[in-house]
């Protein structure tokens, strides 16, 4: 079997499916720094991944199934040049406007309980983030960092 060339580098990887819950953030976070901790990162590396992986969970246990059950998944891929790639995703709503929903502040809660700074937290800690959704369809969030950088720039 050809082995895809996105993956050429990879040298492990982690897939998770879990009830879009409250308390699997948590779960979830924990989940993905102790497999990332095989890289050696930093605690400020570590600290910035469970805090993107929390907001791009939490997404999905708040906006993506609208009080209905349904599951969040998350694939954790680790490649030579430490390089993180990880991919939440949900099969939920989906997001009708996903350059506005990147805005910061921008929230569609209409009590105000959410502050809409979810993806600015992920795009300030981590290197790359991409979102794709489809309404009716899910959302994909991708999110990427390359460990040691800081270490390289001193």
């Amino acid at each position: 079997m050809k082995q895809d060339k996105r993956f050429k580098n990879e040298i492990n990887r982690m897939s998770l499916q879990m009830p879009a819950i409250s308390v699997n953030e948590g779960m979830a976070r924990a989940a993905v720094a102790a497999f990332c901790a095989q890289l050696s990162p930093d605690a400020t590396e570590l600290a910035d991944i469970k805090c993107a992986v929390s907001e791009a969970v939490t997404n999905c246990i708040v906006h993506a199934y609208k009080n209905r059950k349904g599951k969040f998944y998350i694939t954790v891929s680790l490649f030579a040049d430490r390089t993180v790639q990880i991919a939440v995703q949900d099969k939920g709503c989906g997001i009708p406007n996903v350059k506005a929903a990147m805005e910061p502040l921008y929230t569609t809660d209409a009590a105000g309980e959410r502050s809409g700074m979810g993806f600015t937290v992920m795009e300030n800690f981590m290197d790359r983030l991409h979102v794709t959704s489809r309404q009716g369809k899910g959302t994909l969030v991708l999110l990427s960092k390359r460990l040691g950088r800081s270490t390289e720039e001193e």
